[in-house]
């Protein structure tokens, strides 16, 4: 039945989108992707599968959080504990959530005392510039954590004249959120900064049909800063620094019937995250030959209140130089070629105290990267690279990456394939961590996978429609997993694979329709599906342009199917079931209207269905929202 109303709701926005076909206009696809490869890529030259989810996007769908629009991203699973604030765990192909690595402005911010997970919950959609997602195993080009893929967060830059720009929202659920960005370029500073805060009383973390009444509030500050110097026109200097600090209220477990279920609690999470990234870059020898030196730190601190107080601190340090040789030849064919050379330091560290125990340890790794680029005839891309890692605290590692791509302008056609292998290495939290009946197990080795990915693009209708369609698989031994007491490396193979497909529609300028569907099918060695993983997972979306642009509507649906979950006994002996989570569908509709050039007002409805989902056993969400806001401009 909810796929039944998936389809109709796809029929609703089809059909809105197939009014005036008469005048063709080309789709604008992303040109350049700078997380495919250690340099700047055409985005159909990249033999990897790679989305890019722009400014424009985030703007259009009036998304308060970066995450909400990823269900729109072919690959990507979405589980959040729980209403607004709640953890948000990203699951790339099947993957686990910290088999992700989460770039913000090039710095890596995964939280090495969080399970060397990236926590989306508080990630706002202000001053993001675009959000690049590229899938399948990438540690021979970003070490560990890259298991599943990559999500690199680039904020905006100030370009031209200064302008600023202030908006406020209100609406369901006591929730307000306000946002004001100062960007432009002055000789030779270029700068932006934003300030924002989203607060909400939310609903209850425990469901309300078992009682739990009591509100469960949220809030987070953002302060995003990026200042560009270029003093010559060979040498340049990017400053990059971010600062969140957030409030979160939830339930703690109790028994509900015998299980380990959230209910009514005063508990609290208090969290500050810091972030800062240093790069320079220096061209040499006209631009042939190019020097990139760069740092980047973060760090993270949460203090929870509640049954099990305790604090948490993650701090994360990066220094790496990059050198890329950049060479054209034309003796035997027309072709241009890009050598890098990349070394990294990093060191990871984590300060745990809880229940009278102390948990201050670190990890030290370097890695060397040699990559490979050659375009011939701007029409064969392929890439090799390289990556060796020196670690001291587990076994050294290597791995590896090829891809390619074919492009026939003439039919509209892009071929891409890729084989690439990942590694993750064990968290301090399982090597040396500590929790009510844990032990820590230092003999753990690094999760490793190997993985593989081939597909086609196909425009037609004159370039107005593209079709997409790609198919993966992904192959991870000695997943690390917690058994009992400890953490285990498992016996035999985790076997992911699947299939992705997208279609982008834009008939005419005023028109356009998107689409995307996922298969995944998971298993462990024992032949059992993984948790958490939807096996289907699709999207659609439509936005009608009118009013010579003054007015802007955007629709769309996305369908989360059936997926297995588990479910602990709250009494002795703390055995565990698996648990099946029904499909649903979320369903949103946003209006824009533009008063005058630099004034707009906007409004959206969430959840239009008020479908009651769990993406997690035993936790809650909110049912229908409606919110309304307004936007104004200064200069620029």
């Amino acid at each position: 039945m909810r796929l039944s109303g998936f389809l109709l709701l796809s029929g609703i926005i089809f059909v809105s989108e197939s009014t005036g076909l008469a005048q063709n206009y080309p789709q604008v696809m992303p040109e350049v992707v700078v997380t495919a490869n250690r340099t700047p890529t055409s985005r159909i030259a990249s033999g990897s599968s790679i989305s890019v989810v722009t400014s424009e996007e985030l703007s259009r769908k009036q998304t308060s959080f970066v995450a909400d629009v990823f269900r729109d991203v072919p690959g990507i699973s979405l589980s959040r504990t729980g209403p607004a604030g709640a953890q948000t765990q990203v699951r790339m192909r099947g993957t686990e959530a910290n088999h992700t690595l989460v770039l913000i402005d090039g710095v890596e911010v995964n939280d090495p005392s969080g399970a060397s997970e990236f926590d989306f919950n508080t990630l706002l959609a202000d001053d993001i510039e675009r959000v690049e997602f590229l899938r399948g195993p990438q540690s021979s080009l970003y070490g560990s954590d890259a298991i599943g893929g990559v999500i690199n967060v680039i904020t905006k830059s100030g370009d031209g004249a200064s302008k600023a720009v202030a908006s406020a929202e209100g609406g369901s659920f006591g929730t307000g959120k306000a946002a004001v960005s100062v960007r432009g370029s002055e000789g030779i500073v270029n700068y932006s900064l934003g300030l924002s805060e989203f607060s909400t009383e939310g609903v209850s973390f425990a469901p309300e049909n078992q009682g739990n009444t009591e509100q469960d509030g949220f809030n987070v500050t953002t302060f995003n800063t990026k200042i560009g110097i270029q003093p010559t026109e060979n040498l340049e200097f990017e400053l990059v620094g971010r600062y969140v600090e957030s409030e979160q209220e939830f339930d703690e477990l109790g028994n509900v019937g015998g299980l380990s279920l959230p209910v009514d609690s005063q508990s609290e999470t208090k969290s500050e995250a810091f972030s800062l990234g240093l790069k320079s870059v220096l061209q040499t020898f006209e631009g042939q030959w190019e020097h990139i030196l760069g740092v980047g730190i973060s760090e993270i601190d949460r203090e929870n209140f509640g049954g099990f107080a305790s604090t948490f601190k993650g701090d994360k340090q990066r220094v790496y130089y990059q050198s890329n040789v950049f060479v054209e030849t034309s003796a035997l064919a027309e072709a241009s070629h890009v050598f890098t050379f990349l070394v990294d330091n990093e060191i990871d560290a984590q300060d745990v105290l809880g229940g009278g125990i102390q948990s201050d340890v670190d990890s030290e790794t370097t890695g060397f990267v040699g990559e490979y680029k050659l375009d011939l005839f701007d029409q064969i891309f392929l890439s090799a690279s390289i990556r060796h890692d020196e670690n001291d605290l587990f076994k050294n590692s290597n791995t590896v990456r090829t891809t390619g791509a074919y492009v026939v302008k003439d039919t509209g056609t892009r071929l891409h394939a890729s084989y690439g292998e990942g590694i993750k290495n064990p968290t301090l939290f399982e090597l040396f961590g500590f929790a009510p009946g844990f032990t820590p197990n230092p003999n753990l080795k690094s999760e490793k996978s190997y993985g593989w990915d081939v597909g086609v693009e196909q425009e037609v209708m004159g370039g107005t429609a593209t079709f997409a369609a790609t198919y993966f698989e992904n192959n991870i031994k000695d997943l690390i997993q917690g058994a009992g007491a400890t953490a285990v490396n498992l016996n035999g193979k985790n076997k992911i694979d699947g299939a992705e497909f997208e279609v982008s529609i834009r008939p005419t300028k005023d028109l356009s329709f998107s689409g995307q569907y996922t298969y995944t099918r998971t298993e462990d060695a024992n032949g059992i599906k993984l948790i958490r993983r939807p096996k289907h997972v699709a999207s659609l979306r439509s936005t009608i342009v009118a009013l010579n642009g003054d007015l802007e509507v955007n629709l769309g649906g996305a369908y989360h199917g059936k997926q297995d979950d588990t479910a602990f006994q709250a009494v002795l002996p703390f055995g565990s079931q698996t648990v099946t989570l029904d499909s649903y569908i979320l369903a949103d509709a946003n209006i824009k209207y533009r008063l005058t050039d630099s004034v707009s007002i906007f409004g959206r409805l969430q959840n239009i269905l008020n479908e009651r989902y769990e993406n997690v056993f035993g936790t809650a969400n909110p049912g229908l929202g409606a919110f309304m806001g307004l936007r104004v401009q200064f200069g620029g």
